[in-house]
């Protein structure tokens, strides 16, 4: 028999109903040390935030937060950020091939997740700036809670965010005793987790904690050894039985080491010290490990299907020749000391020493990128009259960070007073890092004749130093009614000591280091390189490109200096309901690049040599205006949180391979017709684009209509509207559009200046990328107490996004479109307690219709489309026990 039956009036069941029309949001929920009463689980749980560097009520808090306990973590199966990839309205979180993860929040994101860039989402870890984005890596394990702000954070979040900022609180040590968890997860494609948590109280001055985490996983890959051969005889390529791809680091892998695998740990040791009872010391050393083969794309099946470029092997088929290798290790040390100085005030001040070093070998192309057949229109390169700019039947290249170190010191001191009606808090900020990395890219067959280029940065001391002072008041004027008024100074500065560019994005036979001579290219005998060609110590370090020519030293430095604010108004409707609005800016440091030749080292197009640049760009900036209403209903059974606001977006920094100028080609011919950006100089850069508008509304909600249910969700609109852009050259896909019968490419610009050669197409009030004009979420469980008290509480969750672009272009052509239709994924479980709480056990699936969602996608070469997923079907069994 269940107890209790339900029972509620036609009118609980309505607003249920309704509310299902407006999303789903899964708002942290507290978690409790004892069982609630049957009719104190009927109420929403009060949950706390600290958004406001205060602790206070979530539906108090005059910002858009949204909350998760590790409760909510664990059944949504997050273990990272990546994990949040599409739970909270307006946010996004996708892993990159750098084992970072980038974060998205209302259209506002940055792509530059190197040591030269800043998140446009600031991470923080207790209330502490981590700087690099492969931070959001780490493990969230043993935490209180995850806070998520979204909107510019310009005055009390560290580094000043133009998107909003992620908060991972960790669980602290607590004097209620000495007690544990431990927890396994099994589930599917071998994955294997472990969770341990143990308290203990020493005394009443000295509390200790320690977490460990453990989850491994097979790569849901299919990863194939890759061995080709270029095949085209009537163009002159002949197989020999030599592999034609590098075999330098081609080795057998299992598919615990296919790319798209886990291989990951992390340890915490934390302890709370109480000095005196005003004065509290808390300290929490922290390790996380990654091995895992990283992250990859694949390619677009659905886009290829009925066309010549339609895959002839599965989804997930790859071609490997440099099996993916990470060795990321990230230390941090966190401290502070908490001092309640009288009634009024108390003083705070918190330090974090972060270490993280990490090496990573990466397949670049994983045979995604090599043309087929059809496609090949050089010959090859051993013939006066060969075609050797043409297109290429291979594509062979990797990526390595043979080596790096980010080290990273972050101090903040806080003063707080509260009186009657006024509470405030100020701050003094210092952030500084310095770090280090040997990177490679090597690409095998260059243009015109299959020379291998390879281009080595040396940095060994890039840093970046960012200083702030800081303050924010609230002053209750009238008894209802809350000003709010705050200001940040920031100070940012970057530079680059000793740092070198080695080799080239040429290809050249000092690449080869005097080991391989295949005789004058464009004449009978020339032999273009074979893998049997390449050696041990070519490429991989400084040494190795002693051949080349003078490196280009990259000495540089820049500084900048911004005020951000925040102006807001409070008003208590009544005891549970509250109204809001906020004016306020973010800003986010401007930078430079590597230095480089203007013109690519070739001829100007205007008959002049290029000159030096570091390639700067600008700050962006962010100015959002918000209204709010959260407030509880229903006598405290219904909970809402609705937000709208309105944004302006002014020089938002893009980073991807960006136009920089048109040059004359070197042998003094036209293009090819299939090589029409021949003569183009274009390189990875950070650039300034626009003065967007982004508009919306978020409403998340969580709903008990009866004993042992929960209904929650969340709706989001997102109008984002791209202005003032500059000169877009639209020369995506010319020949592919005219063979789809698709919008053709803009004519190129023949007239003076910057935009000479460009294909120049209006992108005005096209949207930003990664911003889904709408967004549906909806959750629901029901708990069912047993005669014997063992509870069962089935969950589902469903979150629908509408379709994202992932080009300001916004194109949505035919086979070849960089976009991402309209889609629905879910998940569910079925959980079973112990009556006495000791143990649990619980089935899940996520993505249960096992839904392919892209959340990147571009050409990998002509028609032949590439895509970044989301996981595929995961299900499993978790089971614990607490003592």
């Amino acid at each position: 028999m269940l107890y209790p039956k339900t029972r509620r009036t036609l009118v609980s069941l309505a607003v249920a109903s309704a509310c299902g029309l407006i999303g789903m949001s899964a708002h942290a929920q507290a978690p409790a040390p004892a069982p609630a009463s049957e009719s104190e689980k009927e109420f929403i749980p009060e949950v706390k935030v600290t958004a406001t560097r205060y602790s206070t009520s979530l539906l108090k808090t005059p910002l858009a937060v949204t909350a998760y306990s590790q409760d909510n973590l664990n059944r949504m199966g997050i273990t990272s950020a990546k994990d949040l990839a599409n739970e909270i309205p307006n946010v996004t979180f996708q892993a990159t091939g750098d084992s970072a993860v980038q974060i998205t929040i209302r259209g506002v994101t940055s792509s530059n997740t190197t040591e030269i860039g800043d998140p446009a989402v600031g991470f923080h870890i207790d209330g502490l700036y981590s700087p690099r984005p492969q931070g959001a890596q780490a493990l969230m394990f043993d935490v209180d809670q995850v806070e998520v702000l979204r909107g510019p954070q310009g005055t009390l979040f560290g580094r000043n965010s133009t998107g909003g900022s992620v908060n991972v609180i960790s669980a602290k040590p607590d004097f209620s005793g000495n007690y544990g968890k431990a927890e396994v997860d099994i589930g599917n494609y071998r994955k294997k987790q472990v969770n341990l948590i143990q308290n203990i109280a020493v005394n009443d001055k000295l509390a200790l904690r320690g977490s460990f985490t453990k989850v491994t996983r097979n790569g849901w890959a299919n990863q194939m050894s890759d061995t080709r051969e270029a095949n085209v005889p009537s163009k002159g390529w002949i197989p020999d039985g030599i592999p034609d791809v590098d075999q330098r680091y081609n080795h057998p892998v299992s598919a615990k080491d296919f790319y798209t695998n886990q291989d990951e740990y992390a340890a915490r040791l934390a302890a709370k010290f109480k000095i005196t009872p005003d004065l509290t010391l808390n300290a929490a050393y922290e390790l996380f490990q990654d091995n895992g083969a990283g992250n990859t794309s694949f390619r677009d099946c659905d886009q290829a299907a009925g066309t010549r470029y339609a895959c002839t092997g599965g989804q997930w088929d790859l071609l490997i020749n440099v099996p993916g290798k990470t060795d990321m290790t990230i230390k941090s040390l966190r401290a502070g000391v908490s001092w309640n100085v009288n009634q009024n005030t108390s003083i705070d001040y918190s330090f974090m020493l972060a270490d993280q070093q990490r090496s990573q070998l990466y397949d670049a192309d994983k045979g995604l990128t090599a043309a087929l057949p059809f496609q090949v229109t050089a010959d090859y390169p051993n013939r006066p009259d060969a075609a050797n700019w043409s297109t290429w039947p291979l594509d062979d290249r990797y990526q390595a960070t043979w080596d790096s170190k980010y080290k990273s010191s972050v101090q903040e001191l806080q003063l707080k007073q509260q009186f009657d009606t006024l509470q405030y808090v100020a701050g003094l900020f210092w952030m500084h890092e310095k770090n280090q990395i040997n990177y490679e890219v090597v690409d095998f067959f260059r243009k015109p004749h299959g020379i291998a280029s390879g281009a080595f940065y040396s940095q060994p001391d890039r840093q970046v130093d960012a200083k702030a002072v800081f303050a924010q008041a609230d002053w209750k004027f009238i008894p209802t009614w809350t000003a709010t008024a705050g200001a940040r100074y920031s100070v940012d500065t970057k530079e680059d000591k000793n740092g070198l560019n080695l080799g080239g994005w040429a290809g050249e036979t000092a690449f080869y280091r005097g080991q391989y001579n295949g005789g004058i290219p464009n004449t009978p005998g020339y032999r273009f390189p074979q893998a049997n060609d390449l050696k041990p110590g070519m490429g991989g370090s400084v040494e190795a490109y002693s051949g080349y020519g003078r490196p280009t030293p990259n000495d540089h430095k820049e500084e900048w200096k911004k005020v951000t604010w925040r102006l807001g108004l409070q008003k208590q409707v009544t005891d549970n309901q509250m109204a809001y609005t906020a004016l306020s800016t973010g800003y986010k440091a401007g930078g430079f690049g590597d230095k480089v030749d203007s013109c690519g080292g070739h001829t100007c197009v205007d008959g002049n040599k290029g000159v030096e640049t570091f390639l700067p760009y600008k700050p962006e900036l962010v100015t959002n205006l918000e209204f709010g209403y959260k407030g509880k209903f229903l006598e405290n059974r219904l909970s809402v949180s609705a937000v709208a606001f309105m944004m302006r977006y002014k020089d938002q920094q893009l980073t991807n391979t960006y136009f920089v100028s048109k040059y004359r080609p070197d042998d003094g011919k036209p293009c090819a017709s299939d090589q029409p950006k021949c003569d183009v100089y274009e390189t990875w850069r950070t650039i300034n684009v626009g003065n967007n508008r982004i508009s919306g509304i978020e409403v998340e909600w969580d709903y008990k209509p009866w004993k042992g249910a929960k209904v929650g969700g969340a709706f989001s609109n997102l109008n984002t509207s791209i202005r003032d852009y500059g000169s877009y050259s639209d020369d995506y896909l010319c020949d592919e559009r005219v063979e789809f019968n698709q919008e053709r490419c803009p004519a190129p610009y023949a007239g003076a200046g910057p935009d000479n050669g460009k294909r120049l197409y209006d992108v005005t009030n096209k949207r930003l990328p990664n911003a889904p004009k709408y967004t549906f979420m909806l959750h629901a469980s029901q708990a069912f107490v047993l005669d014997g008290g063992y509870k069962l509480t089935p969950y589902f969750k469903v979150n629908w996004r509408d379709k994202v672009y992932f080009d300001v272009r916004n194109d949505e052509f035919e086979h070849i479109g960089r976009f991402q239709k309209a889609n629905a994924v879910g998940d569910a479980s079925f959980r079973v307690d112990a009556p006495n709480g000791n143990w649990h056990a619980e089935l899940y699936v996520r993505n249960v219709t096992d839904k392919k969602v892209k959340t990147s996608g571009n050409s990998g070469l002509g028609g032949q489309m590439i895509a970044s997923y989301n996981e595929p079907r995961m299900f499993g069994l978790r089971a614990g026990f607490s003592y």
